[in-house]
């Protein structure tokens, strides 16, 4: 189908509100209400071998891999802390990651990890060259986004996303995911930069650099994605465990704490 993306958004749209029944899914994701047994093959036709979709024995669709629950306990919990590299600020000016990675924490124990450069499709400016280490020869022979981004998209789904000065992350994260596949992980988000102002309030900086020299973590490789996305998830364990002694024990309390007014 041409439009299969902007057809598989709609239906991630529709499912991400529960339960969709096949001649449902085909009559609004489709425009089909004929015949039921040409509506139902080609809803299995678009969604049917695609592993982010999933339908039982009575013909009801969901999304695989639900996003976590609010009201999970933060032990129970899993994060993709993630870190990109990119070759600018905004990637609705034109800049694409150069690298990505995800360092899963579960059960309080750094766990996998999926790590690549990525051939950004356009020159690496020098400035960003000289902060990263990353130059145009090194990504010359990496795999582009679209290559990777569905196992991408499988290290975040169903987990917290968490990163250090998390908007940007999301914002290239969001972009190109939703260019290669048409959608993004949905469930809720981490900044640990937001979660340091709150949990470490006297501490006057909350760059990376020095939130890990305060908490005594070191980060090897820095400005490089898994460097900085392994520091995070050591730091975001460390906040982790000074939200538990403040008595917060679940993500919809921590949320609520860190929405409060007031905030240094």
């Amino acid at each position: 189908m041409s439009d299969e993306p902007s057809l598989i958004r709609r239906a991630v749209t529709l499912l991400q509100a529960g339960e969709v029944h096949t001649l449902d899914l085909a009559r609004e994701v489709l425009g089909l209400s004929g015949n039921a047994g040409a509506a139902s093959a080609a809803v299995f036709s678009l969604l049917g071998s695609d592993p982010r979709f999933q339908v039982d024995g009575s013909g009801c669709w969901s999304l695989a891999g639900q996003p976590p629950s609010l009201d999970d306990e933060l032990d129970r919990l899993s994060f993709a802390v993630v870190d990109v590299e990119t070759t600018g600020g905004s990637p609705g000016r034109g800049h694409r990651i150069t690298e990505i990675a995800v360092v899963e924490v579960r059960d309080g124990v750094i766990e996998e990890d999926f790590q690549t450069l990525i051939n950004p499709g356009r020159s690496i400016p020098p400035r960003i060259s000289e902060l990263t280490g990353i130059t145009d020869e090194m990504v010359r022979g990496a795999p582009y986004f679209e290559d990777v981004a569905g196992d991408f998209f499988d290290s975040l789904e169903g987990r917290v996303f968490v990163a250090h000065n998390a908007a940007f992350d999301w914002s290239f994260v969001s972009a190109q995911l939703g260019d290669s596949i048409g959608f993004v992980p949905q469930g809720p988000r981490l900044c640990t930069v937001q979660l340091a102002r709150r949990l470490v309030p006297g501490l006057r900086r909350r760059n990376l650099d020095s939130l890990a020299t305060h908490l005594g973590i070191p980060i090897h490789l820095r400005h490089r994605a898994y460097g900085d996305a392994l520091a995070t998830a050591r730091i975001l364990l460390r906040l982790l465990d000074e939200a538990r002694a403040l008595g917060i024990h679940d993500l919809t309390t921590l949320q609520l704490f860190l929405s409060r007014k007031g905030r240094s």
